[in-house]
Parts: C-alpha cells; structure tokens; sequence
C-alpha cells in the first residue's frame, strides 16, 4: 500500500475520532450531548428545529425530553406534508413552513431533488458528487427574533438546533435578544459551509462575544474547544453545542 494512502488512513480515523465528520449519523447522540451539558432534562421546556427536513431530529428530541414544546422550521412544501402526518396526533410539536435567515423575504432554495436534506439557499457547487442543484423552489424566510417576540412571548427556550446546510450563520445573526434567552444551541459545519464561504472562526468569534461556551460531539463524548485553532477549519460534517454560561 503506498504510504500517503496509509497516512490518509491513519489522517482520517485521527480526525473522525476528533469528532470532525463523525456528524452525518449521530443524531441520538447529539441529543444525548445536549440533555448532558444541561444536566436536568427538566430545563428544557422549549426547543427550536431548525431545518427540520422529515423530523429524525425531532423523534430523538422526543425520546430524550418527551414534555417539550417543539417549533419546527421546514421550508420545503413536501417534507411540510410529511411532517404534519407524522406529528399528527402530537399538540406539543408545531409545525412552520418557513425558513430562517437574518432578515424576513422570499427566497430561492435550491436542492438536488424533492425533500433533500442537502436543500439550501444556495446554489452548491457539487459538480465532484456527481450533483447537479438544478431543483428551484420559492420559500419564506424570517428572522427567528420576530417569531420569538410574536409567537413565543420571549419566553426562555432550552435548545435551539440549526441544521441549515451553510446558512447557520446568517440564521444566528438573526437571534437578535433572543440569543440571550437560548440555554443550548446546536449547530452543524460542513461541506455547504464552503458556498457560503463561512467559517469556523466566524462561529466561534460569534459565540465567544455572545457569552457562550463550545463544545464538538465525538464518539468518545463531548470535548470543549477553549480556543480557537485553525485545524479546526474542517469541512465534513460535525456538530457542535455552544451553552450559555449563567
């Protein structure tokens, strides 16, 4: 075996055990991550999905804190119409067909086909995947500070997940006061952070000034990353938790 491949090998279990691209399946255990850092199921009364997408989030966040009131943003009609037959016979799940973004418009969503979950706001190059973005759609966007002043009545909220394929940035700059009133937010970072030519500095700066601490989900667990470093610039797909110190 040629040794840059047996080096590549060892490069990608390295990282991977790091938590950078361990992101694409973990989704019990990002819950699991969650209810850890907040230590008392009880604190989470309210929680927000982000690019809710057919709510696998959603079924894990249930199972981890069934007494939740959950918000759901899906902008794509058809996965709308998935969610509201599978959440049907629950009161406490909230559906909306909207986006979220740092302003209120109508925005083009671009997708590989109906219902993906690489859907995004913009159009990603994904030529080297064999994948053309040629799938246009119409959708709402709102900034989440309004929603939460008109719909939520400021209340506290215990979780806020985004998952929305590079535009995660924009959508936290759109908190506005609420973020002050957000115990744990989840975010993802990968490839779609390459469009949009954000990066985990922008995130970790914008945490740093809004008084909350970060952490990266692992197969081992959840490590804190006190600071930042460049070798963190790591795009595939990995999940991180950021908690408001009290």
């Amino acid at each position: 075996m040629n040794i840059y491949r047996i080096l590549g090998f060892i490069e990608r279990v390295a990282q991977y055990y790091q938590g950078k691209g361990y992101g694409s399946a973990s989704i019990d255990s990002e819950v699991r991550s969650v209810k850890k850092l907040l230590n008392s199921s009880s604190d989470i009364k309210i929680a927000i999905d982000i690019g809710g997408n057919i709510g696998k989030y959603t079924d894990a966040l249930m199972k981890v804190f069934p007494e939740a009131e959950v918000h759901i943003f899906e902008p794509q009609k058809i996965n709308i119409e998935k969610l509201k037959l599978k959440f049907i016979e629950q009161r406490n799940i909230k559906i909306q067909q909207l986006g979220v973004s740092n302003k209120n418009d109508t925005m083009t969503l671009y997708s590989n086909k109906n219902g993906s979950g690489l859907a995004s706001l913009s159009k990603r190059k994904l030529d080297h995947f064999g994948i053309d973005f040629n799938l246009e759609e119409k959708v709402e966007v709102i900034k989440f500070e309004d929603y939460w002043i008109n719909n939520l009545n400021k209340r506290e909220i215990g979780l806020l997940k985004m998952d929305i394929e590079g535009h995660e940035l924009h959508a936290l700059k759109g908190l506005g006061e609420a973020i002050k009133h957000i115990q744990a937010i989840q975010i993802e970072f990968g490839g779609a952070n390459i469009d949009t030519r954000t990066f985990f500095q922008d995130f970790w700066y914008f945490f740093k000034q809004h008084n909350y601490e970060l952490f990266r989900i692992t197969p081992f667990g959840i490590q804190k990353i006190a600071m930042y470093k460049e070798r963190d610039e790591f795009f595939s797909t990995t999940n991180f938790i950021a908690i408001r110190k009290v």
